[in-house]
């Protein structure tokens, strides 16, 4: 079939896994079997585990089995992001007892159907502050090896990318980033510190985003949020991100003590 609403839905929908996977980079990837291995070290999962391509994909068994012995190298519990629209292996994960966490939503709209903005307490810049850093890792959590990880994966970004502040009495109080991929720009890393939620920074600052997405010729915008986070699925419908694609999760092995 050469044309058609399937094709051009499933075109989409790769081009969203290619456009989030670049805009979060991992430090060691590796092909195997239509596979992308991937390890950064630290907690994030996307840049973690084994993650599908577009087209031929391995026998499960021989992939699961690839996929294994990498994590095993590297002292890891296997992890694979199962999206809907490559769910091969799935039975074969559960025979082996892998645990599902982490159901994801993929959100996309025409960068015309989304709300941006510009506000004088919003800040966009080509370049990251420490500003900025500290924020991420204040709100985060972040122990001294993950700032490493999470500092050498903004280094590794490639293509156009933004980084947006909110500021209140000279600090940075919410913040998000964006990467502009083949014309889809990709949201990441929103977050507003608790002590200023519910004053619609969240909104202005990834309505900064979209602004400058705009203007820089983005055609469409997608996200990636946790299915059961009910607030910043509210925020993103509010910008305009009502259109669902498709949905993944993770599968975890446990390595034996």
């Amino acid at each position: 079939m050469n044309s058609g609403g399937r094709v051009v839905s499933d075109d989409l929908n790769w081009r969203m896994e290619e456009a989030c996977r670049s805009a979060w980079p991992s430090a060691l990837e590796t092909i195997a079997d239509g596979w992308v291995l991937r390890r950064s070290g630290g907690r994030i999962r996307r840049s973690n585990s084994a993650n599908p391509l577009r087209g031929k994909r391995g026998v499960p068994e021989r992939v699961i089995d690839v996929a294994e012995a990498f994590y095993a190298g590297h002292g890891q519990a296997p992890l694979f992001r199962i999206p809907d629209i490559a769910a091969e292996l799935e039975p074969e994960l559960e025979r082996r007892g892998y645990s599902w966490e982490g159901g994801t939503i993929h959100l996309h709209a025409d960068i015309d159907a989304l709300v941006g903005c510009s506000y004088d307490d919003v800040t966009v810049s080509w370049t990251l502050s420490e500003r900025w850093f500290e924020a991420r890792f204040r709100a985060g959590g972040y122990d001294d090896a993950e700032r490493r990880i999470f500092r050498e994966m903004t280094r590794l970004i490639a293509g156009d990318r933004a980084f947006v502040s909110c500021e209140r009495a000279e600090e940075v109080v919410a913040f998000a980033f964006g990467v502009i991929r083949n014309g889809l720009l990709v949201v990441e890393a929103v977050e507003t510190d608790a002590r200023f939620r519910q004053q619609g920074l969240g909104r202005r600052t990834v309505g900064g985003l979209i602004d400058w997405a705009r203007r820089a010729g983005a055609g469409a915008g997608c996200l990636q949020v946790v299915a059961d986070n009910t607030p910043a699925r509210a925020l993103y419908a509010s910008l305009g991100f009502s259109r669902e694609l498709y949905r993944y999760h993770y599968r975890r092995k446990t390595i034996a003590a």
